[in-house]
């Protein structure tokens, strides 16, 4: 016979621990659902602008930088441009002018092709990000900078040993070329397009005389940043001084 079913020989089935956290949570009664209701009251419309959705609330609130798209008036001073340098901009033609002359007259197996091209392409990426930099550390822009200067002077110094290997003078500061040369540099936003006919010349004793006439005008425009860096530091400090106008400002302005 089959044992009768009661409530007694029934196995009752237990959930493990585990799928109890699966259930949803129980509807709150009394004072709790009623303030769970308030609460959603405060919740904002995410559909509306964020300037609406905090001018809604009771307290005011302050927009920072990030939400409104504006910058903040931090202690981060302006920092980049650049592109603007007039020693940037010389570079940047040393460098176009170089990769020519390497590829012209040295062989690709020659180290100092490498050399001519790392050197030059120092000298302007030095500049690049010592004025990125410049906004965080103005010791570390004084150092890129210098390092732009150092490498452009290398590369001075392998045009002046192509010119000695081959016995060509180098230009005199009276020379008709160079007076010619200055007269382009004067040219306001000077490109490789401006110095091309000197730079592509036939004659390699014209086309070495005036790329390091441009190395030269790039060293000099370089040499009197350094000392406009070493000013601005003296005058104004650097991060931690203007970390430290900042704060007593804000602090100032909330009393």
């Amino acid at each position: 016979m089959t044992p009768r079913r009661t409530r007694r020989n029934l196995k009752i089935r237990r959930e493990p621990a585990f799928a109890k956290g699966l259930k949803g949570p129980k509807r709150p009664k009394g004072k709790t659902r009623a303030r769970q209701q308030t609460l959603v009251a405060f919740v904002p419309d995410v559909s509306l602008p964020l300037e609406k959705i905090l001018a809604s609330r009771s307290r005011p609130a302050t927009l920072t930088a990030m939400q409104t798209g504006r910058p903040s008036p931090g202690f981060i001073p302006p920092h980049g441009g650049y592109a603007s340098l007039a020693s940037y901009q010389k570079s940047l033609v040393v460098f176009q002018a170089t990769r020519y002359f390497c590829e012209r007259f040295l062989s690709v197996k020659d180290r100092t092709f490498d050399q001519m091209v790392q050197a030059a392409r120092s000298g302007k990426q030095n500049i690049i990000e010592g004025s990125q930099a410049s906004g965080t550390s103005k010791e570390m822009e004084i150092k890129l900078t210098s390092v732009a200067r150092a490498s452009l002077e290398e590369l001075l110094e392998d045009y002046r040993d192509f010119l000695r290997a081959r016995k060509i003078p180098e230009w005199e500061k009276t020379h008709a070329h160079a007076q010619r040369l200055r007269q382009l540099n004067r040219t306001p936003g000077a490109n490789y397009d401006t110095f091309q006919k000197g730079i592509e010349h036939p004659d390699p004793g014209i086309c070495c005389n005036v790329i390091i006439g441009l190395i030269k005008v790039t060293c000099f425009l370089l040499d009197h940043q350094i000392a406009s860096l070493e000013n601005a530091f003296l005058d104004q400090g650097g991060l931690r001084e203007a970390m430290t106008r900042a704060r007593l400002r804000s602090r100032g302005g909330r009393q």
